[in-house]
């Protein structure tokens, strides 16, 4: 079981670091390239796409916390645990529903006003890469 535990702690951090510059940083651009794609599917795509990746990231946040629970992790380890948690929950609960309406408006037609939204969730996806990141290399660190 300690063996798993171990396995669960290093690689977690870096699926989730895969699944989100897989997701954000290149299937999110990209789709709205592709021949055919106009803004109006691009978004009805990008809806189901980042609905489905918060899903996982946080099925992702539970199993991680579940690894470090009891094994010592240190208080750097379980703040970056929390920094994280903090980011995908604000992301998937109060910035994605708040751009998921902007998305239906366009979708349905509508010009909905200037935001600053989608810049904010950036900016949280670059900490949330640099949390996950930083946890998953000071947990390989750590087994040495």
């Amino acid at each position: 079981m300690d063996r798993l535990r171990l396995v669960a702690q290093v690689a977690i951090p870096f699926v989730w670091f895969g699944m989100v510059v897989a997701i954000s940083l290149i299937e999110a651009p990209l789709k709205f390239r592709a021949p055919g794609v106009t803004r109006a599917l691009g978004l009805g795509i990008g809806r189901l796409v980042f609905r489905a990746l918060n899903v996982a990231e946080l099925t992702l946040l539970l199993l991680l916390a579940l690894a470090l629970v009891g094994a010592g992790a240190g208080a750097v380890r379980w703040t970056l645990v929390a920094v994280t948690g903090a980011v995908l929950l604000a992301q998937a609960f109060v910035l994605r529903p708040l751009l998921d309406v902007r998305a239906q408006q366009i979708i349905a037609g509508g010009q909905p006003a200037a935001s600053h939204l989608h810049v904010v969730y950036i900016a949280m996806e670059a900490i949330k890469l640099v949390t996950v990141a930083w946890l998953g290399i000071s947990l390989v660190l750590r087994l040495r």
